[in-house]
């Protein structure tokens, strides 16, 4: 029986994927659920599995788009799993069958051996003899020598025209600089096709320059206060909960408490209305196998500590295994970008559209700060916070990130109500 292979649909809107690898080649044998090949939505890469055992015999090139529910590839389920792996001794020159594919490594091996012996022969016949050389070959005269000084040009860079090949003045003159600085190094250059998730992240990053408003304000966080928490508590935490205390649970409940107080932030501009939300659907960026994924926290204002570090966990673990769908990478109403587990000091987030705001972490430095008069040692991390000026005014951009700073630098008053083991289920 011969099956054919479908494209199934990533996601509601998408109507178009692209072949991005196959994993297996035609007429492998594949079992049933292995996946043979990766296809790239504009959202997502995503891995398609077998759907039955047997021989399979692909219908589309790597590279080439192909519309949902097309035919991709045909699997005989009638064959019979091979036995052997000969198959595996046979060069990858020669594989596909007819004279070359019985052809075998020794034969092989004799070709290889007559070709780089007529290639011998061929250049020793068109080899030109080369010219005699004297002592006095590339060598400048004192004129030359003076001018070519003064160019800064290297005297065995020049073929000399004068007797026995010495540089004359002339030769000087008319030498011309180098451009650049021979090093002798590789200079080659590669050219690879855009996957069709990175060409969709490009248009959207383009579109978000061109389309809003953006500005970037920034700000500082004393993270001193969530270092004494999670010293105390990260260890009874993770072993109760099966999770970490991370600096995520501390961020996104301090932006799920700034969105509330400035309802502007977690808004969108559609057509020529604001539509803005009564929950907080935020956006965390992850790095995946594939490149950057912005998977989607929903309902954060409902979740506790635990809630947001082992949605945190699970997101980041199907984004790095491939597993991550699109319906998980859809919607958000806020972005939180953490640039500081790469090492970034500052940096001016760019919006994810149609969202209007989205909040940069970065790394934390020991930074001496002014303390009731007094210069302190603290860790210090830098906070920036890009929004849509056309309907997030400047007021309400600084009024939001204070309020992130504050519950940041106050999170036992702020974010667990006073009330620290009960704020951690502990």
């Amino acid at each position: 029986m011969i099956l054919e292979m479908k494209v199934p649909s990533p996601g509601e809107s998408i109507t178009e994927v692209e072949i991005a690898e196959w994993l297996v080649s035609d007429g492998d044998y594949v079992e049933k659920d292995q996946a043979i090949a990766e296809v790239d939505s504009d959202k997502a890469t995503l891995e398609l599995p077998a759907e039955a055992s047997g021989t399979i015999t692909l219908k589309a090139e790597e590279g080439d788009a192909v519309e949902v529910g097309a035919v991709v590839c045909l699997i005989d389920t009638a064959a019979e799993k091979p036995s052997g792996e000969a198959s595996k001794d046979v060069p990858e020159t020669y594989k596909g069958g007819g004279d070359e594919g019985g052809a075998n490594k020794a034969e092989t091996k004799e070709l290889m051996k007559d070709l780089d012996s007529g290639a011998k022969e061929s250049n020793h016949e068109k080899a030109p003899n080369p010219a005699n050389k004297t002592y006095a070959s590339g060598v400048a005269s004192p004129a030359a020598k003076k001018v070519l000084a003064e160019k800064g040009i290297d005297a065995a860079s020049v073929s000399g025209t004068g007797k026995d090949g010495r540089i004359t003045k002339d030769d000087a003159v008319n030498a011309v600089p180098s451009m650049g600085t021979p090093t002798g190094g590789n200079r080659g250059t590669s050219r690879s096709k855009m996957s069709m998730l990175r060409r969709k992240v490009a248009e959207r990053l383009v579109e978000a320059k061109n389309t809003t408003a953006m500005l970037t304000t920034f700000n500082e966080v004393d993270m001193s206060p969530i270092f004494e928490l999670r010293k105390q508590y990260k260890e009874d935490f993770k072993a109760k909960h099966g999770v970490g205390l991370g600096f995520m649970s501390f961020f996104t409940l301090a932006v799920v408490r700034a969105l509330k107080m400035y309802p502007a932030v977690n808004s969108m501009i559609d057509g020529k209305e604001m539509l803005s939300y009564d929950f907080c659907d935020i956006s965390i960026a992850v790095s995946g196998p594939k490149g950057l994924m912005v998977p989607v926290i929903r309902n954060a204002e409902n979740l506790s500590f635990r809630g947001v570090e082992a949605e945190v966990k699970r997101l980041a673990i199907r984004a790095r295994d491939g597993q991550i769908t699109v319906d998980e990478m859809t919607g958000g109403t806020f972005t939180i970008s953490n640039g500081g587990v790469f090492g970034s000091m500052l940096s001016t987030p760019i919006i994810n559209p149609p969202q209007s705001g989205i909040l940069g972490m970065h790394n934390i430095v020991e930074r001496p700060v002014a303390i009731d008069g007094k210069v302190e040692i603290r860790p210090i991390m830098f906070v920036a916070l890009s929004y849509d000026h056309r309907i997030i005014d400047g007021k309400e951009s600084v009024g939001f990130l204070v309020a992130v700073k504050e519950a940041l630098e106050n999170p036992t008053e702020l974010l667990m109500d006073n009330n620290i083991k009960k704020a951690l289920e502990m």
